[in-house]
């Protein structure tokens, strides 16, 4: 369960509104008139019942044999009076513990007993005008589907509110609100009420008031439920592969006999009233890690219904689009006046729309970022964007509507659920993807940059301003006056600005093609489809195609060695040694002017070195294949040192970690690592003045090196692949590599677990919460048999521990538990158990966690438990090996393992196998009570 305070909430860090999405649009047929409205897409079927609920039915086949169900409630924590802010929250926790059909607990019982996973596949969200009730549920049963349908009507109007899980459930709502606690928090409950000031959005935060959540009677929580769960306000969205004429008439057995409700009042509507001043927020806080100023002007409410409108946003999008890329341009210059810097527009709440310009700083830059991030926008009011740039945001927004339309057919339900819950909720249409695309190729060719441009005026007014400044309370002193903040904003349209100079490199990838290479020997792992093919230089290729997708490829490459082959001294310039690649660019590029040269390409490769291995990793569209193979060439043979982009890199480093000190879940994190390495020197966290030891060219001398032998590399390629294609290109770009064939190992470094118990106490921060790290290690056997057994132990009981925890004592809002089995360069294994909890029951949730593990070493596993890890895991199999990013993870695993590949396809029957003894004889062997860590943060008073 959840519930969200924005649909792109404020906060102190740098996406704090980069995630503003707007809801999909309607489109009207080809040729209609810009105010033309269309009808819904031909394989979305919608209705209303006589009762006033409207029903969402599209057919979908990705993935199969699964639906995604919704209830869709109108109603959130603003329709709240001023006694109940928190129970619109508090109603939605209470739909899984009774209803009708499900008393108490059995809901989520009898859900993970059908392979259904709690938190993945059954959750709700509510935020301030909405609550979503989300279900994933099999259609290969025809009970199972039936009854994800009946669950949906017994959240409508069949919640029972019994008094004993009411109690425990509260205890439950307290723990969320305790673990959203922090600093991020404490400055959003300072600057909310100047942001939507005069509303109601103001007061009514979602997850509420803790004191109205610890003493609401039955009553009040009951009365919010009766008077706005009803069904004129509801929608069911159902969208999966299933008969859609089946759905439809379930829809109805289950929903059509409920009455209206007669003289019930209006729902009614919150303005954010504008206003002709520029409001000022700022906010610091002693466990503030970061210092961050935005501005957000306030729009109305931008409609998004005709194909003008969708128009509209398109020029926005170009708009942001190319801002966006200015500003990461100044970013990556030394002395920038903001570590990063965003463009955004979108919906901010149900009746309001926002434009913001937000801009990550140092403590001491707040106005300097301000001006800086403000002066591009000025400068884009008066001298505009360039032709070049409109054509590069043209060729990008083109390029992701060709690759949305070629996997139109294979696109996973979720993706369609989240539109047709706006189409409800706030009235946007249901454009089909091949309507979009059809508007697309028709619109995007005629939209003139003058139109983009107008939007600098039109989106940076004088009016409805509010400027929301973040920072650690340490940079208080040194923090702009309101005043000179509004000075700042006052003064942008009277400064004399240069024209922006788009440069733009016209040269190829590669100057000249290399000396391509050969494929030696070809040969057929064919249980699971893959063709290896070993290259003249020593390099082996895994090639699996699929049919998963129609426009993905997807790549991993890796080699043996990592940072574990460098000296101590040389560690911390190998940790950052892929970073000053990825600021300096390859080849002859800069990483702005590969950027600029890759738009309208599907593509991306990435490098990495870690502890034991380097490699790269990526994708892209099969029409772009040679562009990734040849980024796969440079990123080998020409790894570009800018010693200006590192520079820049070197600032933006040290200003991320200058506070990081302040941050008590940093303090914990680090002690457990601390501990669970016996303070080996790599595990040390690196410092803002770490940085300053850093060493441009040995870092790229210690990538060279890491990337120089391609003798000891496997790529594994997965997805839409035509070999025909592939195999001349491998020839060229991979066979063409260096090899030294020097047969370079990885190096154990003596970083090892720790023997004995060991406790922890970290005493930092101000918020009345606890966290707990449990942490069992120990030797292993690391076998795939072992690896399965342990992986299954470990999600047992995090069923065990979530009922016990959370349902049973209602000490905590969540519990994970997560088993790491290492192979290399030691075999051993980590089993983790996490949870918050009020400072005050820490030691009484750890005492259970003892107790569970006892009582599976003691007793076993009931066949009931065994059946929800059997069918969650095989449900989740079902669906994952449907996809390529699996395969590719599976494929460069078993490979590193040396496992036979056939054993992927022989984990159903592993799973099936499961049994008590076999998980018994685990817990005994893995939680060994005479060797663990146990971390504790609890508050510093």
């Amino acid at each position: 369960m959840r519930y969200a305070a924005l649909r792109s909430h404020i906060s102190a860090h740098v996406a704090c509104v980069a995630a503003l999405v707007l809801s999909a649009l309607t489109v009207a047929p080809l040729g209609a008139q810009d105010t033309a409205r269309a009808g819904a897409p031909p394989k979305l079927t919608t209705g209303v019942l006589p009762n006033g609920l409207r029903y969402y039915i599209r057919v979908n086949h990705r993935p199969e044999k699964r639906a995604e169900l919704r209830l869709v409630v109108n109603a959130g924590s603003v329709l709240e009076d001023s006694s109940q802010r928190g129970l619109a929250h508090m109603v939605e926790h209470m739909a899984f513990s009774g209803t009708t059909h499900f008393k108490k607990q059995e809901l989520v019982d009898y859900l993970e007993s059908t392979g259904v996973r709690f938190g993945a596949d059954l959750n709700a969200s509510t935020s301030f005008d909405e609550t979503i009730y989300e279900l994933t549920v099999p259609t290969d049963s025809v009970k199972l589907f039936d009854k994800g349908f009946e669950i949906l009507a017994d959240w409508s109007r069949g919640l029972t509110f019994d008094t004993t899980e009411l109690a425990r459930e509260r205890k439950v709502v307290i723990e969320e609100w305790r673990l959203g606690r922090g600093a991020a928090a404490r400055m959003r409950d300072k600057q909310f009420p100047v942001v939507f000031s005069g509303s109601r959005y103001a007061q009514r935060i979602p997850i509420g008031d803790k004191h109205t959540l610890e003493t609401a009677p039955r009553a009040q929580v009951k009365r919010f439920y009766d008077e706005w769960y009803r069904p004129d306000l509801m929608a069911v969205v159902a969208v999966g592969d299933f008969d859609k004429v089946k759905v439809e008439r379930m829809i109805r057995a289950q929903f059509a006999s409920w009455p209206a409700k007669k003289g019930e009042r209006a729902r009614p509507f919150f303005p954010v009233p504008d206003h002709d001043s520029t409001l000022v927020t700022i906010a610091t806080d002693s466990e503030a890690t970061r210092s961050t100023v935005a501005v957000y002007y306030l729009q109305p409410l931008q409609p998004q219904k005709t194909v003008g409108d969708f128009r509209q946003q398109m020029l926005g999008s170009l708009y942001n689009d190319m801002l966006n890329a200015r500003l990461q341009e100044i970013a990556q210059r030394p002395g920038a006046p903001f570590i990063g810097a965003f463009s955004n527009q979108g919906r901010l709440i149900r009746s309001k729309d926002v434009y913001v310009l937000t801009a990550l700083v140092p403590d001491s830059g707040v106005e300097i970022g301000l001006r800086a991030a403000v002066t591009e926008g000025e400068r884009v009011e008066q001298h505009g964007f360039t032709a070049t740039e409109l054509d590069r945001a043209k060729r990008e927004m083109l390029r992701g509507m060709e690759s949305a339309y070629a996997e139109r057919d294979k696109t996973p339900s979720a993706a369609f659920v989240s539109e047709y819950e706006g189409a409800f909720l706030e009235h946007t249409a249901t454009p089909s993807i091949a309507q979009q695309y059809s508007l697309y190729q028709q619109l995007i060719p005629g939209i003139q940059l003058a139109e983009v441009n107008a939007l600098a005026h039109k989106w940076l007014s004088n009016r409805s301003r509010v400027i929301v400044v973040n920072a650690p309370q340490k940079a208080a002193a040194a923090l702009p006056s309101e005043q000179a903040l509004r000075a700042v904003l006052d003064s942008a349209a009277h400064l004399s600005i240069a024209a922006y100079t788009d440069s733009v490199s016209s040269a190829p990838l590669v100057p000249t093609a290399p000396t391509a290479g050969k494929i030696v020997s070809s040969s057929q792992i064919a249980s699971v489809g893959v063709t290896e093919w070993k290259l003249s230089n020593g390099a082996r290729v895994l090639v699996k195609p699929t049919d998963f997708k129609d426009d993905e490829l997807l790549f991993r490459a890796y080699g043996p060695g990592g940072t574990s082959v460098v000296s101590d001294s040389d560690y911390l310039d190998a940790t950052v040694a892929t970073a000053a690649v990825d600021a300096g660019g390859i080849g002859t590029f800069s990483a702005t002017s590969l950027q600029k040269t890759l738009a309208g390409k599907s593509v991306q490769v990435g490098e990495y070195i870690g502890a034991i291995q380097q490699g790269l990793s990526g994708g892209g569209s099969p029409k772009d294949l040679e562009t990734m193979m040849q980024l796969i060439y440079l990123a080998f043979t020409a790894p570009r040192a800018d010693s200006a982009a590192f520079e820049a890199y070197r600032n933006k480093i040290e200003v991320l970690l200058a506070n990081r000190a302040a941050s008590p879940s940093a303090a914990f994190a680090d002690t457990l690592d601390l501990t669970l390495s016996q303070h080996h020197p790599r595990a040390k966290p690196p410092s803002a003045q770490d940085m300053e030891y850093v060493r441009l060219h040995h870092a790229i001398s210690i990538y060279r090196q890491r990337f120089s032998d391609a003798s000891n590399f496997t790529f594994v390629f997965v997805g839409t692949i035509d070999t025909t294609k592939l195999k001349p290109l491998v020839e060229q770009y991979i066979a063409s590599l260096p090899a030294t064939h020097a047969g370079e190992k990885w190096k154990d470094v003596g970083m090892s677990y720790p023997t004995g118990v060991i406790t922890r106490e970290v005493k930092r921060g101000i918020e009345p919460k606890a966290q707990t790290a449990i942490v069992f290690t120990g030797p292993f056997d690391f076998t795939w048999d072992n690896v399965q057994q342990i992986s299954a132990l470990a999600s047992l009981l995090e069923i065990k521990l979530r009922e016990r925890l959370r349902q049973d004592l209602g000490g905590t809002y969540g519990v994970g538990v997560s088993a790491n089995p290492t192979h290399y360069p030691r075999e051993s294994y980590a089993l983790r158990i996490d949870f918050g909890s009020a400072p005050e029951r820490a030691a009484e949730l750890q005492k259970a966690v003892f107790a569970e593990i006892d009582s599976v070493k003691a007793n076993g596993v009931s066949e009931k438990d065994l059946q929800k890890i059997r069918e969650t895991d095989l449900r989740e199999r079902e669906t994952s090996l449907r996809q390529n990013r699996t395969w590719v993870s599976l494929l460069a695993s078993y490979d590193v393992n040396s496992w036979d590949p056939s054993l992927i396809l022989k984990y159903n029957d592993s799973v099936k196998a499961l049994n008590s003894a076999g998980l018994q004889a685990a817990a005994r062997k893995y939680f060994d009570l005479s060797r663990y860590v146990v971390v504790q943060l609890l508050p510093a008073h």
